[in-house]
């Protein structure tokens, strides 16, 4: 079963969105930093896997950045708020700059939800 969750890092102003499988482990991951809403991350570790056979996960990972590697249930100091599949990929406010920072697969998408949203 697909879960998705955002958690939102106060200390550096970092809204965090997890699509997550069955176990836990991240499918895709996109990291928000306000002011502005500034992609920091948009990954997908089986487009990281792919571009690493192709011996480019050096550019991949300078471009779009990694997903977290353990499943969720090891994770410490986050406060997740779980989202409705409908919530997740709802498309919100976007600009050329963060469409072009997604991975393919996450083209056309972008988290509806503002950071700020969870920080009050």
């Amino acid at each position: 079963m697909t879960r998705w969750v955002r958690c939102f890092w106060n200390e550096e102003a970092v809204c965090f969105y997890f699509e997550l499988d069955a176990d836990g482990y991240v499918i895709r991951q996109v990291e928000l930093q306000e002011p502005g809403s500034k992609a920091l991350t948009a990954a997908s570790p089986a487009e990281w896997q792919e571009a690493q056979r192709d011996g480019r996960s050096a550019e991949y990972e300078s471009v779009y950045g990694l997903t977290a590697e353990p499943p969720i249930s090891e994770w410490e100091g986050h406060d997740p708020q779980w989202l409705s599949a409908d919530e997740f990929e709802m498309p919100g406010p976007r600009d050329d700059h963060r469409e072009r920072a997604l991975p393919a697969s996450g083209r056309g998408w972008w988290p509806k939800c503002s950071p700020l949203a969870t920080a009050a």
